[in-house]
């Protein structure tokens, strides 16, 4: 018998992670890891004040809370939420998650059954496709276009009887492109006249590049029957350990979720939570900082994407905290990715990791995680790719 764990594969980051046990960086290299994308420094030390203060202060930060979240906090993403989208949310149709990855685990828990289905774009984030697997849950992979845009015309033509939702993770995990308003519109009416849900993951949405709202849907009154949103606060306050994500969706559908939420963590950590709150209400000028310097980063893999190209690579996505290249070589990007800790010492993950396996686009691209990497880092790692000497690929990068 094969259990639900044993369905689907190891996590991808841990697994990278013990390749530097089998392979040191060159000596006098120090590794460069571009392996993942949470942030490495510390909450803002104004937030670690307060964090503090709540410690010693505030004894219900060490209690259990409300289910769906500490109330103030869920008004607060409310208020801030319709002022930032331009539509209607009200408190009640928050939760509050321990983590943004618990928010999808809630959310296809609230809106699936044995042996549904789910429609994830490809390159798809690692984690959902685990999900969906431990859920028994069909994953229904959509093959986007050469611009790692997916199609929902062609999303329409994989419906089925069985398929209760689609996913989209804008900026994208892991190519980094950020979804046109339209696209994000069409797949959303397209869950409107087939009686599915969209579940829109913005993890990233602090760091995208656009000025203004990236889509129109809570404008829309009818919102809560076929939308279901994702956030995080691990990326915007670097609240990673203190795991505090956000849900919002129908109150109908949060009434499932909360069953799923009690059973795995019974409430998000409460400290995380009131960190979120100050953080909403006193943090925006410096998270407009991280942005800066974040768009900044973008910018130098902009830079310096022509210069590599001449080496064979080609850049086929960017944005938020990913950059997702196409590679030269004559060999699987797992490989591929192994090798370059002991040659040239940069850790980085392969497009296996995020495509299925019968999918051979995965195996000629690698996802660059670069929100930890200055602009001298990525210049340096642009230096040391530069210098990977393999056996190219017979047919080479589009482009």
């Amino acid at each position: 018998m094969t259990t639900r764990a044993e369905a689907t594969f190891r996590p991808p980051v841990m697994e990278a992670r013990r390749w530097l046990d089998a392979a040191a960086p060159p000596a006098g290299l120090p590794l460069l890891n571009v392996s993942q994308a949470a942030p490495v420094d510390p909450p803002p030390a104004a937030l670690r004040d307060e964090m503090a203060r709540l410690v010693t202060e505030v004894p219900e930060v060490h209690l259990y809370g409300p289910v769906l979240g500490l109330p103030e906090l869920r008004g607060e993403i409310a208020e801030r939420w319709s002022a930032a989208y331009g539509g209607a949310v009200a408190a009640s149709q928050v939760a509050v998650t321990a983590g943004c990855n618990q928010a999808f685990c809630a959310a296809i828990a609230a809106l699936t059954g044995e042996g549904d289905q789910v429609i994830l774009p490809t390159p798809w984030y690692f984690n959902h496709k685990m999900w969906l697997d431990m859920s028994g849950v069909e994953a229904v992979p959509l093959s986007c276009d050469d611009e790692l845009l997916p199609d929902p015309e062609r999303a329409a033509a994989l419906v089925t009887p069985r398929t209760r939702a689609i996913v989209l993770v804008t900026p994208n995990n892991p190519g980094g492109v950020e979804y046109p308003a339209d696209v994000v519109a069409a797949f959303y009416h397209l869950a409107q006249e087939r009686g599915l849900t969209l579940i829109l993951d913005e993890t990233y949405r602090d760091f995208d590049a656009r000025p203004g709202p990236p889509h129109g849907l809570f404008g829309d009154p009818d919102w809560p029957r076929h939308l279901v949103h994702l956030y995080s606060f691990s990326k915007a306050f670097r609240l990673t350990g203190h795991r505090t994500g956000a849900m919002i969706a129908a109150e109908g559908t949060l009434a499932q979720a909360e069953k799923f939420l009690d059973t795995v963590a019974i409430c998000a950590p409460q400290l995380g939570q009131h960190a979120a709150l100050w953080g909403l209400r006193n943090l925006s000028q410096w998270l407009a900082g991280e942005r800066a310097e974040i768009l900044d980063r973008r910018a130098a893999i902009e830079e310096g994407a022509g210069p590599l190209a001449r080496a064979g690579w080609r850049l086929t996505g960017v944005g938020a905290y990913f950059a997702y290249f196409e590679h030269p070589f004559a060999m699987p990007s797992d490989t591929l990715a192994r090798r370059m800790v002991g040659d040239i010492g940069v850790l980085a993950l392969p497009g296996t990791m995020f495509m299925p396996e019968a999918d051979e686009t995965g195996a000629r691209h690698l996802r660059v995680a670069y929100a930890n990497v200055d602009r001298d880092g990525i210049a340096e790692l642009y230096r040391r790719l530069a210098t990977l000497a393999y056996p190219l690929a017979e047919t080479p990068p589009r482009g």
